[in-house]
């Protein structure tokens, strides 16, 4: 696959613990396909899930896009156009910090104007879990 895990786990836990920077959702995006096809554990928890997430930011510069389909995921370094939730995220920092918040409040980030939420906030609850879930088995969360 060419990454290597150690490396990899060293810059995702900088960027949960340090400065966040415009690389945080490429690294927890791959690093959860990763953790998808290295861990059978990690992986039963999208059996049987279908999902298509649009993260991006309010400027447009950055965008990633995951689906989640049969027991996989893919990730694309674009917007897709059909998705089932779309983020639109102020910076990485609002991001991170939604994402990784112990009760994910999803109001107090809305009423901040740090992220913008559209679609089934379900599947956002999902991809809070999936990525603590991830955090956790690396002992980075």
């Amino acid at each position: 696959m060419g990454l290597n895990l150690d490396l990899w786990s060293t810059k995702i836990k900088d960027e949960i613990y340090g400065e966040v920077t415009d690389e945080f959702l490429e690294l927890l995006l791959k690093g959860m396909d990763l953790a998808f096809f290295f861990s059978s554990g990690y992986r039963r928890n999208i059996d049987g899930f279908k999902g298509r997430y649009l993260f991006r930011t309010s400027d447009n510069k950055v965008a990633a896009s995951a689906i989640f389909k049969d027991g996989d995921m893919q990730v694309r370094d674009s917007a897709i156009a059909d998705w089932d939730v779309r983020v639109t995220f102020k910076n990485a920092k609002a991001l991170r910090d939604f994402i990784f918040s112990k009760n994910q409040d999803i109001l107090n980030s809305i009423l901040a104007n740090e992220v913008e939420v559209d679609g089934n906030l379900n599947y956002i609850y999902k991809f809070g879990f999936l990525a603590r879930d991830l955090g956790k088995r690396l002992g980075v969360a």
